[in-house]
């Protein structure tokens, strides 16, 4: 991206979970992003959005970073089951769907894909629903870690298959 044709500023901070670091942005008084820093999706998800939201992203604090913090904090404390943060997804209108889909997950239960699939009407579009349940953004508050293969096993996860069973026992899932 060409220096001028930066228009917007995205606020960055790091927050370090039990399950690794994850690097934090807000926009727009919203949370753009909440992924794993030293993964290669964390990687793809940060070009992504300083290009569709032609933001430079800069280390900074905003309201939105503090609350997610504490509310990670809470959730890894076992004392919040819900996040309130303001949420800003940035994808396709496809990705969205799946996304919203998976903020449909209840705490501590888990859904294949298949039934994401199902729930967004396109039963035949499994590897698409995969796809954009790995170009999630947001992870934790849009618990894309709660999807597990058809046959309940852990399956596909851009924080690596312990993460996602730390993040589903703080939970109290069970598979």
């Amino acid at each position: 991206m060409k220096r001028d044709e930066v228009k917007n500023r995205a606020c960055v901070q790091y927050y370090q979970s039990p399950c690794g670091r994850l690097i934090l942005a807000s926009f727009d008084d919203a949370l753009c992003l909440c992924d794993w820093y030293e993964r290669p999706c964390g990687q793809r998800n940060v070009r992504r959005l300083k290009r569709l939201l032609r933001a430079e992203l800069v280390e900074s604090t905003s309201p939105v970073l503090e609350q997610t913090k504490r509310e990670l904090d809470e959730y890894f404390a076992g004392k919040r089951r819900t996040f309130d943060v303001p949420l800003r997804m940035v994808g396709t209108d496809f990705q969205q769907s799946v996304w919203q889909a998976l903020l449909e997950i209840s705490y501590g239960a888990v859904c294949s894909y298949k039934e994401i699939a199902q729930r967004v009407n396109n039963v035949k579009g499994v590897r698409a629903v995969a796809q954009a349940i790995g170009a999630n953004g947001i992870c934790i508050l849009i618990p894309c870690h709660r999807v597990i293969g058809s046959n309940h096993s852990l399956t596909g996860f851009a924080g690596g298959l312990e993460a996602k069973s730390l993040l589903l026992r703080v939970e109290g899932s069970r598979l």
